[in-house]
């Protein structure tokens, strides 16, 4: 093979392997006031995230005390007082995650930074942490529709993050985590069976007991209820307004055949409505 031949083909090895190697470490955007954290190996990359997306905690409708707790605890924390984990769990698109990232619009002048963890990415927590406790920052790890199934061996890392293991937990850091499950794990008709059926397990109550412990570890547990119809059109007049517009009978009647189109009132549903009514022209807002 000639030599210009072999540089061609080392050229082209390197081209490959470059494409699935890790990038190469660097330091954080500090100056960014929300992240995502991407495993990689036993490690892992904090990617800042220019543009996070945040809005004023009163777009929220229908969750006040949520909000109101939510708010007590993040402000504890931000003063170095003690604070607890968060568990958000409820129906769907009642505002669990929105709550979170309304923190950063009123707080990100504090201090607050917000890292996003997806649940893949739990096994490498412990290499998150000994990057944030570094930092003056105050970091809530973000994990939003937290699920497990039975075998999952990521909830163990989050368990020890939760509580800190031998080692002392992170004064910076707390988790905020929502789920549709209260417990995060999966529960079966059998979890309530006093007795064992053949080849199950010898003491049932054990195995759900390890279910219960992990949500046991969020300290504070904020549940969330599906909407009514009053809640809905407050969730829709609060996204009006932030969009520069107003809750005429119109817009109300539109928002109602919007929710029975979609078989459900939530906080989610009035957002997207909001986002198909202010992209129309003033001659398209009618029934």
């Amino acid at each position: 093979m000639k030599r210009k031949e072999l540089i061609q083909l080392a050229a082209t090895v390197l081209q490959r392997l470059d494409a699935i190697l890790p990038p190469l470490a660097q330091e954080p955007d500090w100056t960014a006031i929300a992240y995502r954290w991407h495993r990689l190996g036993n490690k892992g990359v904090l990617e800042s995230l220019p543009h996070p997306h945040t809005f004023d905690l009163n777009c929220l409708a229908a969750v006040d005390e949520q909000r109101k707790q939510l708010v007590r605890n993040t402000e504890q924390f931000l003063a170095g007082r003690s604070a607890n984990n968060v568990l958000m769990t409820g129906a769907r698109g009642t505002g669990k995650s929105s709550l979170v990232k309304a923190l950063l619009h009123q707080y990100a002048s504090k201090g607050l930074r917000l890292v996003e963890v997806d649940k893949n990415d739990l096994l490498t927590l412990p290499a998150l942490l000994n990057i944030l406790k570094q930092r003056p920052e105050k970091f809530i790890l973000f994990c939003d529709d937290l699920s497990f199934e039975d075998g999952d061996e990521a909830y163990k890392a989050l368990k020890t993050t939760l509580d800190g293991g031998l080692s002392q937990r992170c004064d910076n850091v707390l988790v905020y985590a929502t789920s549709n499950r209260r417990h995060l794990m999966p529960e079966y008709m059998a979890d309530n069976m006093a007795q064992t059926s053949q080849g199950g397990e010898v003491h049932p109550q054990e195995a759900v007991e390890e279910k219960v412990s992990l949500s046991d570890r969020f300290g504070l547990w904020l549940s969330f209820y599906p909407f009514d119809q009053n809640a809905y059109l407050q969730a829709v007049e609060n996204w009006l307004a932030e969009a520069g517009l107003q809750m005429d009978d119109t817009a109300r009647r539109a928002a109602l055949n919007w929710s029975q189109s979609r078989g459900s009132r939530s906080g989610r549903v009035a957002w997207q409505f909001v986002c198909d009514w202010a992209g129309r022209k003033p001659e398209e807002r009618t029934i």
